[in-house]
Formats: structure tokens, C-alpha cells, sequence
């Protein structure tokens, strides 16, 4: 299964078994703008760098980062840049992947983008979230990829576990940690379903006091039924990270 998994530096030996490819959240855009990097192994190869803009001040000149990134790709035998670019959108963030975007494309680097940069670079991947609350996962594919092009679109596997108030209009719910899941599920006992539209399981149940509640949720079925989807609608990259999978690895990868 060509998977990428995302992990921190602590976490590098504990996925290494999985022969997964990984991409190593290690890095982040310090002030200059320079490459900072967090303590990894000097023997490290392969994988993906991933550069998180946390803390970026908005200043300076690009060059001396992008040439940073570069070196470092070439120092490791990186596979290619992930910017998980989190914060609201950046004119200057947005010129740097521009400038990344081209400067990879020379070096066969692919250059993957959070949906908000994805009209950055027309070299980068767009990363769309699997997670939604509504509609179907299979016509939301369908839809970014008829936006950004069939060959420019990967998938995150955002595993779910949400508590909606029903009526929920706005689709959002509370975010359940999975001993809180369990927990909901092993007090009230539910009957569980399968929406093959959203692609994961589902109960209800009814609160005294707040009234009707949706919960929605992944395991690691549902979450291979995404790949699935995601594999059939022609996405071949599809990230996952190990801190929301790591309990489901073995099972997702028989």
C-alpha cells in the first residue's frame, strides 16, 4: 500500500518497521526567512521533508531558504517538500512556494501544498482532508480534482471522531479523543452504522440535558475504504499520520 506517514523525531524509530515511506515534520521556516531544523538522525535518508510555517514572521528575502531547502533535499535524498502551511494565507508564503514549486520541478522533487496555496504553483500536489461531516467523500474527490487537475490532488486521512449536535448545520462537532470514544460507546451501548457516503461509522444517541447527538468516527476499516476510494478515483498519494494511526498500523497494513 504506497502510503506516506507523517511523523515527528521522536517518533522515527517506532514507524521505521512499518516500511512505510515517511515524511519527517521536523522542519520549519525560522526567521530570515531560514530552514530550521529539529534534532534528527545525521544518517537519516529517504522520505519527505515536511516544513511547517509556525511562527514565520512574514519577512525577508526567499533565496537563501529556498536554497537551504534544497540542500537539504540533496543532503538527505529527500522524495519531495511537504509545506503544511496551517495559518491564514501569506502573499509572501505564497511567492516562496512559487518559487519552491519551480525550483523542485527542475530537480523531479514533487512539492505538496495545503488547499489554501494550491493556486501558488501550478507544479505543487494539493493535499485534501478525507474528513468530512457531509455529502460524499467520492464527489468531493471528484470535485477537487476537476478543480486543480487529475494529476495534482493527494489525500490526508484525517481520522475521525466527532460529537455533533443534531441539528448540526454548520458541520462541525466536538473532536473526541479515542478513550472518549470508546467510553460513549461502551455507556450507551449504540447500534453502529456505515455511511458509505462519508465513509465512516456512526451512531446516535440522546442526551437529558443537550438532546440528539451524531457521532462520527473511523477505524481501520473505514479508513482503508478511503485509500480504497481515494485509489479508485486515481489519487496515488495518501498521507496519514502516525499519531492518529499508530494503534491501527498493523491492522491497516495486513
Amino acid at each position: 500500500m504506497p502510503l506516506i506517514l507523517t511523523v515527528t523525531p521522536d517518533q522515527i524509530h517506532l514507524a521505521q518497521p512499518y516500511n512505510l515511506r515517511l515524511a519527517h515534520m521536523a522542519y520549519r521556516i525560522g526567521p530570515g526567512p531560514h530552514l530550521l531544523r529539529a534534532s534528527i538522525p545525521v544518517s537519516l535518508r529517504g522520505g519527505y521533508m515536511v516544513i511547517s510555517d509556525q511562527q514565520f514572521d512574514t519577512r525577508g528575502d526567499l533565496n537563501p531558504f529556498l536554497q537551504e531547502v534544497v540542500r537539504e533535499c540533496s543532503i538527505r535524498s529527500f522524495e519531495g517538500v511537504i509545506c503544511d502551511f496551517e495559518g491564514s494565507f501569506s502573499v509572501l508564503l505564497g511567492k516562496l512556494i512559487s518559487a519552491l514549486g519551480e525550483g523542485l520541478a527542475r530537480r523531479n522533487l514533487p512539492l505538496f501544498v495545503t488547499e489554501a496555496y494550491a493556486s501558488s504553483s501550478n507544479h505543487a500536489k494539493v493535499i485534501v482532508s478525507s474528513a468530512i461531516s457531509g455529502g460524499s467523500l467520492r464527489q468531493r474527490l471528484k470535485e477537487v480534482m476537476e478543480q486543480y487537475g487529475e494529476k495534482r490532488v493527494a489525500m490526508t486521512v484525517e481520522r475521525m471522531a466527532e460529537d455533533f449536535y443534531l441539528p448540526a448545520p454548520g458541520g462541525t462537532g466536538t473532536t473526541l479523543t479515542q478513550e472518549e470514544l470508546k467510553n460513549r460507546i461502551a455507556r450507551r451501548g449504540p447500534s453502529i452504522y456505515f455511511s458509505s457516503e462519508l465513509c465512516a461509522h456512526y451512531f446516535t444517541y440522546m442526551n437529558r440535558d443537550s438532546g440528539a447527538h451524531f457521532v462520527l468516527f473511523d477505524d481501520a476499516s473505514s479508513i482503508r475504504k478511503k485509500i480504497q476510494i481515494a485509489h479508485q478515483a486515481g489519487i496515488t498519494d495518501i498521507l496519514l499520520v502516525y499519531a492518529e494511526v499508530d494503534d491501527l498500523l498493523t491492522e491497516l497494513l495486513e
